[in-house]
Protein backbone atom coordinates (compact mmCIF):
# COMPACT_ATOMS: atom_id res chain seq x y z
CA UNK A 1 0.00 0.00 0.00
CA UNK A 2 1.57 3.81 -1.20
CA UNK A 3 1.51 6.10 1.14
CA UNK A 4 2.51 9.25 -0.47
CA UNK A 5 0.38 11.46 -2.78
CA UNK A 6 1.09 14.91 -4.75
CA UNK A 7 -0.20 17.56 -2.37
CA UNK A 8 -2.84 19.15 -4.28
CA UNK A 9 -4.33 22.90 -4.28
CA UNK A 10 -7.75 23.92 -3.47
CA UNK A 11 -8.74 23.59 -7.26
CA UNK A 12 -7.75 19.91 -6.91
CA UNK A 13 -4.90 20.40 -9.40
CA UNK A 14 -1.28 18.66 -8.14
CA UNK A 15 1.17 21.43 -6.67
CA UNK A 16 4.71 21.67 -6.53
CA UNK A 17 4.90 21.03 -2.52
CA UNK A 18 7.47 17.96 -2.04
CA UNK A 19 7.74 16.09 0.91
CA UNK A 20 10.81 16.09 2.60
CA UNK A 21 11.92 19.68 1.15
CA UNK A 22 11.73 21.74 4.62
CA UNK A 23 13.52 20.04 7.53
CA UNK A 24 10.99 21.32 9.68
CA UNK A 25 7.49 19.95 9.90
CA UNK A 26 6.58 21.43 13.18
CA UNK A 27 7.92 23.69 14.87
CA UNK A 28 6.29 24.62 18.77
CA UNK A 29 8.06 28.05 20.19
CA UNK A 30 7.02 29.34 23.85
CA UNK A 31 3.50 28.16 23.53
CA UNK A 32 1.55 28.63 26.46
CA UNK A 33 -2.21 27.73 27.36
CA UNK A 34 -4.13 27.92 30.41
CA UNK A 35 -7.25 26.83 31.23
CA UNK A 36 -8.58 28.99 34.17
CA UNK A 37 -5.43 28.90 37.13
CA UNK A 38 -4.67 25.71 35.34
CA UNK A 39 -1.59 26.12 33.32
CA UNK A 40 -1.47 23.11 30.98
CA UNK A 41 1.58 24.51 28.73
CA UNK A 42 3.85 27.13 30.48
CA UNK A 43 6.19 27.57 27.16
CA UNK A 44 6.63 24.43 25.51
CA UNK A 45 9.02 24.25 22.69
CA UNK A 46 9.61 21.50 20.18
CA UNK A 47 10.38 20.05 17.15
CA UNK A 48 9.45 17.18 14.54
CA UNK A 49 11.50 16.42 11.26
CA UNK A 50 9.87 15.85 8.34
CA UNK A 51 9.63 12.33 7.27
CA UNK A 52 10.21 10.70 10.79
CA UNK A 53 9.10 9.80 13.60
CA UNK A 54 9.28 11.97 16.68
CA UNK A 55 7.86 10.69 20.28
CA UNK A 56 6.31 13.19 22.57
CA UNK A 57 6.54 11.60 26.40
CA UNK A 58 5.04 12.85 29.37
CA UNK A 59 2.91 11.94 32.63
CA UNK A 60 -0.82 12.03 33.09
CA UNK A 61 -1.47 15.90 32.66
CA UNK A 62 2.51 16.69 31.17
CA UNK A 63 0.15 18.31 28.05
CA UNK A 64 0.55 16.27 25.55
CA UNK A 65 -2.60 15.96 24.39
CA UNK A 66 -3.16 19.75 24.77
CA UNK A 67 -0.14 20.35 22.52
CA UNK A 68 -1.31 18.05 20.21
CA UNK A 69 -4.72 20.08 19.60
CA UNK A 70 -3.10 23.26 19.13
CA UNK A 71 -0.93 21.62 16.63
CA UNK A 72 -3.73 20.55 14.63
CA UNK A 73 -5.53 24.11 15.19
CA UNK A 74 -8.48 22.56 17.26
CA UNK A 75 -7.18 24.92 20.82
CA UNK A 76 -5.70 27.83 20.59
CA UNK A 77 -2.55 28.77 22.58
CA UNK A 78 -2.57 32.05 24.78
CA UNK A 79 0.62 32.58 23.48
CA UNK A 80 3.96 31.59 21.49
CA UNK A 81 3.82 30.49 17.59
CA UNK A 82 3.02 26.84 16.06
CA UNK A 83 3.41 26.53 12.52
CA UNK A 84 2.56 23.09 10.48
CA UNK A 85 4.31 22.36 7.51
CA UNK A 86 4.96 26.04 7.17
CA UNK A 87 1.85 27.39 8.46
CA UNK A 88 -0.03 28.61 11.10
CA UNK A 89 -2.79 25.06 12.19
CA UNK A 90 -5.69 27.87 12.75
CA UNK A 91 -5.14 29.25 9.62
CA UNK A 92 -4.97 26.84 6.91
CA UNK A 93 -6.67 26.28 3.92
CA UNK A 94 -9.31 23.29 3.25
CA UNK A 95 -6.06 22.02 1.20
CA UNK A 96 -4.02 22.14 3.89
CA UNK A 97 -5.69 20.47 6.09
CA UNK A 98 -6.28 17.80 3.87
CA UNK A 99 -2.24 17.44 4.22
CA UNK A 100 -2.67 16.26 8.02
CA UNK A 101 -4.30 13.45 9.56
CA UNK A 102 -5.13 13.46 13.07
CA UNK A 103 -6.07 10.24 15.48
CA UNK A 104 -7.68 11.88 18.73
CA UNK A 105 -6.66 10.24 22.48
CA UNK A 106 -10.03 7.83 22.36
CA UNK A 107 -11.86 8.66 26.02
CA UNK A 108 -14.97 6.69 25.28
CA UNK A 109 -18.13 6.64 22.53
CA UNK A 110 -17.71 8.81 20.12
CA UNK A 111 -14.03 10.31 20.57
CA UNK A 112 -13.13 10.03 16.98
CA UNK A 113 -16.31 11.84 15.86
CA UNK A 114 -17.79 8.77 14.90
CA UNK A 115 -21.95 8.44 15.00
CA UNK A 116 -22.42 5.34 17.53
CA UNK A 117 -24.50 4.03 14.84
CA UNK A 118 -22.21 4.37 11.81
CA UNK A 119 -20.89 0.94 10.54
CA UNK A 120 -17.38 1.04 9.95
CA UNK A 121 -17.16 0.84 6.26
CA UNK A 122 -19.84 3.72 5.81
CA UNK A 123 -17.65 6.51 8.24
CA UNK A 124 -14.25 5.25 6.40
CA UNK A 125 -15.81 6.04 2.72
CA UNK A 126 -17.40 9.25 4.11
CA UNK A 127 -13.91 10.33 5.40
CA UNK A 128 -12.30 8.84 1.86
CA UNK A 129 -15.06 11.14 0.01
CA UNK A 130 -13.25 14.25 1.52
CA UNK A 131 -9.94 13.16 -0.04
CA UNK A 132 -8.42 14.17 -3.89
CA UNK A 133 -6.97 10.53 -3.70
CA UNK A 134 -7.90 8.49 -0.64
CA UNK A 135 -6.42 5.10 -0.04
CA UNK A 136 -8.52 2.27 -0.86
CA UNK A 137 -11.36 1.55 1.65
CA UNK A 138 -10.95 -2.29 1.25
CA UNK A 139 -7.16 -2.52 1.51
CA UNK A 140 -6.82 -0.17 4.27
CA UNK A 141 -9.61 -1.92 6.11
CA UNK A 142 -7.76 -5.72 5.01
CA UNK A 143 -4.23 -3.65 6.81
CA UNK A 144 -6.08 -3.19 9.68
CA UNK A 145 -7.86 -6.05 10.33
CA UNK A 146 -11.51 -4.35 10.19
CA UNK A 147 -12.61 -6.31 7.22
CA UNK A 148 -14.24 -8.70 9.73
CA UNK A 149 -16.74 -5.44 11.27
CA UNK A 150 -16.93 -3.66 8.47
CA UNK A 151 -20.56 -3.60 8.92
CA UNK A 152 -20.49 -3.41 12.94
CA UNK A 153 -21.91 -0.08 14.24
CA UNK A 154 -19.63 1.62 15.82
CA UNK A 155 -20.88 1.39 19.37
CA UNK A 156 -20.72 -1.73 19.15
CA UNK A 157 -16.87 -2.18 17.90
CA UNK A 158 -14.60 -3.52 20.95
CA UNK A 159 -12.26 -0.67 22.22
CA UNK A 160 -8.94 -2.07 19.80
CA UNK A 161 -11.21 -2.16 16.96
CA UNK A 162 -12.71 1.29 17.71
CA UNK A 163 -8.54 2.31 18.16
CA UNK A 164 -7.56 1.03 14.75
CA UNK A 165 -10.60 2.57 13.01
CA UNK A 166 -9.85 5.60 14.67
CA UNK A 167 -6.44 5.08 12.98
CA UNK A 168 -7.58 4.08 9.84
CA UNK A 169 -10.05 7.64 9.28
CA UNK A 170 -6.54 9.85 9.89
CA UNK A 171 -4.92 7.68 7.21
CA UNK A 172 -7.32 7.41 4.69
CA UNK A 173 -6.60 10.73 2.83
CA UNK A 174 -2.94 9.72 2.76
CA UNK A 175 -1.68 12.17 4.63
CA UNK A 176 1.84 13.99 4.46
CA UNK A 177 1.59 14.62 8.33
CA UNK A 178 -0.23 12.95 10.70
CA UNK A 179 -0.61 13.45 14.40
CA UNK A 180 -1.52 10.10 16.62
CA UNK A 181 -2.69 10.68 19.89
CA UNK A 182 -2.10 7.29 22.37
CA UNK A 183 -2.48 5.25 19.46
CA UNK A 184 -1.71 2.01 20.99
CA UNK A 185 -4.11 2.27 23.81
CA UNK A 186 -5.86 -0.72 24.32
CA UNK A 187 -4.55 -2.58 21.64
CA UNK A 188 -3.69 -6.00 22.24
CA UNK A 189 -0.06 -7.83 21.64
CA UNK A 190 -0.54 -8.47 18.20
CA UNK A 191 -2.33 -5.61 17.19
CA UNK A 192 -0.05 -3.28 18.89
CA UNK A 193 3.09 -4.93 16.86
CA UNK A 194 0.90 -4.51 13.78
CA UNK A 195 0.45 -0.88 14.68
CA UNK A 196 4.42 -0.13 15.11
CA UNK A 197 4.98 -2.27 11.75
CA UNK A 198 2.11 0.62 10.41
CA UNK A 199 3.70 3.33 11.74
CA UNK A 200 7.61 2.22 10.48
CA UNK A 201 5.74 1.69 7.05
CA UNK A 202 4.47 4.86 7.00
CA UNK A 203 7.92 6.56 7.92
CA UNK A 204 9.36 4.69 4.28
CA UNK A 205 6.99 6.26 2.85
CA UNK A 206 7.94 9.85 3.47
CA UNK A 207 5.05 10.50 6.30
CA UNK A 208 6.07 12.46 9.02
CA UNK A 209 4.83 10.87 12.00
CA UNK A 210 4.01 12.76 15.66
CA UNK A 211 2.75 10.69 18.68
CA UNK A 212 1.70 10.59 21.88
CA UNK A 213 2.14 7.56 23.77
CA UNK A 214 3.11 6.44 27.73
CA UNK A 215 4.89 3.10 26.19
CA UNK A 216 8.92 3.50 26.51
CA UNK A 217 8.73 0.23 24.23
CA UNK A 218 6.94 1.92 21.75
CA UNK A 219 9.14 5.04 21.88
CA UNK A 220 12.41 3.43 21.98
CA UNK A 221 11.35 1.35 18.79
CA UNK A 222 9.44 3.64 16.21
CA UNK A 223 11.00 7.07 17.54
CA UNK A 224 13.71 9.18 15.78
CA UNK A 225 13.28 11.83 18.22
CA UNK A 226 12.37 11.76 21.81
CA UNK A 227 10.96 15.12 23.52
CA UNK A 228 10.08 14.60 27.15
CA UNK A 229 7.67 17.19 28.62
CA UNK A 230 6.79 17.71 32.39
CA UNK A 231 4.24 20.46 33.51
CA UNK A 232 3.67 22.19 30.30
CA UNK A 233 7.73 22.58 29.56
CA UNK A 234 10.11 20.39 28.08
CA UNK A 235 12.58 18.76 29.85
CA UNK A 236 14.86 16.78 27.17
CA UNK A 237 14.85 15.96 23.54
CA UNK A 238 17.29 13.80 21.13
CA UNK A 239 17.10 10.49 19.72
CA UNK A 240 16.56 7.47 22.52
CA UNK A 241 20.75 6.52 22.68
CA UNK A 242 21.61 10.44 22.71
CA UNK A 243 18.93 10.78 26.08
CA UNK A 244 20.98 7.47 27.32
CA UNK A 245 24.45 8.81 26.85
CA UNK A 246 24.22 12.32 27.85
CA UNK A 247 22.13 11.45 31.16
CA UNK A 248 24.12 11.06 34.09
CA UNK A 249 25.61 6.99 34.86
CA UNK A 250 23.13 5.49 37.48
CA UNK A 251 22.76 2.21 39.44
CA UNK A 252 19.30 0.60 39.65
CA UNK A 253 18.19 -1.96 42.01
CA UNK A 254 14.97 -3.60 42.90
CA UNK A 255 14.43 -4.23 46.61
CA UNK A 256 11.52 -3.83 49.42
CA UNK A 257 9.61 -0.54 48.97
CA UNK A 258 9.97 2.61 51.48
CA UNK A 259 14.00 2.42 52.05
CA UNK A 260 14.99 5.51 53.50
CA UNK A 261 16.68 6.66 50.41
CA UNK A 262 18.64 9.93 52.42
CA UNK A 263 20.69 7.48 54.63
CA UNK A 264 22.10 5.56 51.66
CA UNK A 265 23.00 8.55 49.64
CA UNK A 266 24.30 10.16 53.18
CA UNK A 267 26.98 6.95 53.09
CA UNK A 268 27.98 7.26 48.72
CA UNK A 269 29.84 10.34 47.81
CA UNK A 270 28.70 13.75 47.87
CA UNK A 271 27.59 14.39 44.69
CA UNK A 272 25.72 10.83 44.11
CA UNK A 273 21.39 10.70 44.72
CA UNK A 274 19.20 7.75 45.51
CA UNK A 275 15.50 8.04 44.32
CA UNK A 276 13.05 5.64 44.47
CA UNK A 277 11.62 5.93 41.32
CA UNK A 278 8.46 3.38 41.68
CA UNK A 279 7.71 1.43 44.69
CA UNK A 280 10.32 -0.90 45.02
CA UNK A 281 12.97 0.75 42.53
CA UNK A 282 15.87 2.71 43.01
CA UNK A 283 18.23 4.51 40.83
CA UNK A 284 21.77 5.80 42.51
CA UNK A 285 22.76 8.99 39.98
CA UNK A 286 26.37 10.52 40.09
CA UNK A 287 29.39 8.78 40.69
CA UNK A 288 28.46 5.29 39.57
CA UNK A 289 31.43 3.07 40.12
CA UNK A 290 32.72 -0.03 41.80
CA UNK A 291 33.07 1.36 45.21
CA UNK A 292 29.24 2.56 44.91
CA UNK A 293 28.12 -0.83 43.76
CA UNK A 294 29.66 -2.31 46.64
CA UNK A 295 28.56 0.37 49.26
CA UNK A 296 24.94 -0.17 47.87
CA UNK A 297 24.88 -3.73 48.56
CA UNK A 298 26.76 -3.47 51.92
CA UNK A 299 24.34 -0.73 52.52
CA UNK A 300 21.47 -3.08 52.52
CA UNK A 301 23.04 -5.97 53.99
CA UNK A 302 23.46 -4.41 57.28
CA UNK A 303 19.34 -3.72 56.98
CA UNK A 304 18.41 -7.49 56.00
CA UNK A 305 17.61 -6.55 52.22
CA UNK A 306 18.49 -8.25 49.55
CA UNK A 307 18.64 -6.36 46.26
CA UNK A 308 18.31 -7.72 42.86
CA UNK A 309 18.34 -6.82 39.46
CA UNK A 310 21.21 -4.47 40.35
CA UNK A 311 22.11 -2.78 37.00
CA UNK A 312 24.89 -0.40 35.55
CA UNK A 313 24.18 -0.93 32.28
CA UNK A 314 23.43 1.07 28.93
CA UNK A 315 20.09 2.91 30.84
CA UNK A 316 16.66 2.36 29.29
CA UNK A 317 14.59 5.42 27.83
CA UNK A 318 12.67 4.38 31.01
CA UNK A 319 15.21 4.93 33.14
CA UNK A 320 15.98 8.64 31.62
CA UNK A 321 12.08 9.38 31.27
CA UNK A 322 12.09 8.63 35.19
CA UNK A 323 14.95 10.57 36.31
CA UNK A 324 13.91 13.29 34.08
CA UNK A 325 9.89 13.77 35.30
CA UNK A 326 10.94 12.25 38.59
CA UNK A 327 12.77 15.91 39.98
CA UNK A 328 9.59 18.09 39.67
CA UNK A 329 7.45 15.69 41.89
Amino acid sequence: MSWSQPYRSGDGQAGSYTPGVSSVAVEVRDVRKAYGDVVALAGLSWQAATGAITAVLGRNGAGKTTSVGICTGRLRPDRGRVTVLGADPRKTDSAGRARVGVMPQMAGSGAAGVYPSARAREVLSLYASFAANPLPIDGLLERLDLAGVAGTPWRRLSGGEQQRLSLALALVGRPELVFLDEPSAGLDVHARLSMWELLEELRSGGVTVVLTTHTMEEAERLADHVVVIDHGVTVASGAVAELARNSAPTLSFQATAGLPVDELAATLPGATTVTETEPGHYVVTGAVDATAVAAVTAWCAGRGVLPSRLDTDRRSLQDVFLELTSRAL
